[in-house]
């Protein structure tokens, strides 16, 4: 290459221009279903009937202790893997090999769980399973921004919701079948991770970064990339800010629900009340966030919808924290559906369009992805405490009335997106 010629950008780093089909976004969405039911079928109900079985006297204690190691692990590893998918020179693409992987070695650390008798080796199986899910989230996200155009990107986000919302919903069906055979559960789950992963494989679309476009990994520097200056990139800070808020909050009302159904309330089968619960929740995310994705790629507003939507999941703590009973739970859930489905839609939109740099989307987005993992470190130890010590479970939704409300004051922060 001459001097005066100009260095042209790999296809790999370019701004996508050209709508993807739907067999692409079919394609990812199945990934999402497939992962999330590896997170959320044990979060929702094997994880605190596994820590009924180890210590019934302590279920709380345990089921806080699994799922906060997990979260820390998440915390490390979506950014990394990120970052490492980032730098992949596979002839399958840079995405590819890491939801192959994930999803294949998260399999495998659900069928290491379900052999635990022991609170270590759960809390191994589910640090293991959320390395690898994280793996497979951190690239499967990041194959968004890679492929979809900016006006695509709110539609395909509101079908990426609703990919998480089947993948929560079908873990709490799996959580009520399995109720009485663990083993069973987790081997249903660990199925269904696997073999998600296989249209989005498959159809080999992933683009190839060509070896040496970046520079070799150098230790000190690779570690600190994963620092954005959140002064340098405002928006990025805020956006990040905001949807640690959004998520907290969210967070707390369902990390507790299958002991608030239990304890709380009474529920005569809580495994049941969870599935009910989420149902509704499914339904409604999926209504949400399909019809707030399409109308914020129409008017290319974004803030409003995230405001709108923290709003409302503030509304369905609210309910929560004022009444206990089902019928209020119900109310509840399809406050909470409404407002995070609008919320997952528009704000993956918004996040795309922070991104500081088009060669490192998987990092920054595992750094975004921080703020979804970080409440899941968060909200136990909040719930624990409110819960043990500080009033019960009205004290547990209030503080997320009270984050989800800073959220949609601090969106406002934003600049750069409308």
């Amino acid at each position: 290459m001459s001097a005066a010629e100009p260095f042209k950008v790999p296809l790999a780093l370019q701004a996508p221009s050209e709508r993807v089909g739907p067999g692409w976004i079919a394609a990812v969405v199945i990934v999402h279903i497939g992962i999330n039911v590896g997170f959320f079928a044990p979060i929702q109900v094997l994880l605190g009937l596994h820590a009924e079985q180890l210590d019934a006297s302590q279920k709380n204690a345990i089921l806080s202790l699994v799922t906060g190691v997990g979260a820390a692990v998440s915390l490390v590893a979506n950014p990394l893997f990120g970052a490492l998918s980032d730098r992949s020179t596979s002839k399958f693409g840079r995405r590819i090999p890491w939801v192959f992987f994930g999803t294949i070695c998260g399999a495998l650390a659900l069928l290491l769980m379900s052999t635990a008798q022991t609170v270590s080796m759960l809390v191994i199986g589910w640090a293991l399973m959320q390395a690898a899910g994280n793996a497979a989230l951190a690239a499967i996200f990041a194959a968004i921004p890679d492929k979809v155009p900016v006006e695509q990107r709110g539609m395909v986000g509101g079908l990426v919701a609703l990919g998480q919302t089947c993948g929560s919903l079908i873990g709490a069906v799996i959580g009520m079948v399995a109720a009485s055979n663990l083993v069973f559960g987790y081997a249903i789950v660990a199925t269904a991770v696997a073999i998600c992963s296989i249209p989005f494989v498959l159809m080999r679309q992933d683009v190839a970064l060509p070896k040496g476009t970046l520079e070799p990994i150098k230790p000190l520097e690779f570690a600190k990339s994963f620092w954005i200056n959140p002064v340098k990139h405002a928006d990025f800070g805020w956006a990040w800010l905001t949807r640690f808020l959004l998520y907290l909050g969210c967070q707390l009302c369902l990390v507790y629900l299958l002991f608030f159904l239990q304890d709380e309330i009474g529920h005569p089968d809580p495994a049941q009340g969870v599935l009910v619960l989420t149902a509704i929740y499914a339904f409604c995310v999926i209504f949400s966030s399909v019809i707030s994705g399409k109308l914020s790629d129409k008017d290319g507003k974004r803030k409003k919808y995230v405001i709108i939507s923290s709003v409302i999941v503030a509304a369905a703590a609210g309910v929560l924290a004022v009444s206990s009973t089902f019928t209020f739970a119900v109310i509840a859930a399809v406050l909470l559906g409404i407002g995070f489905g609008a919320y997952l839609a528009v704000d993956f939109a918004l996040l795309t369009q922070v991104l500081p740099n088009a060669d490192s989307r998987g990092k920054d987005l595992g750094m975004i992805n921080i703020a979804n993992s970080l409440p899941q470190v968060a909200a136990p130890l909040i719930a624990w405490l409110a819960v043990t010590w500080f009033g019960g479970y009205s004290t547990l939704f209030l503080c997320s009335v009270v984050v989800s409300l800073f959220g949609a004051v601090l969106v406002r922060q934003i600049k750069s997106v409308p």
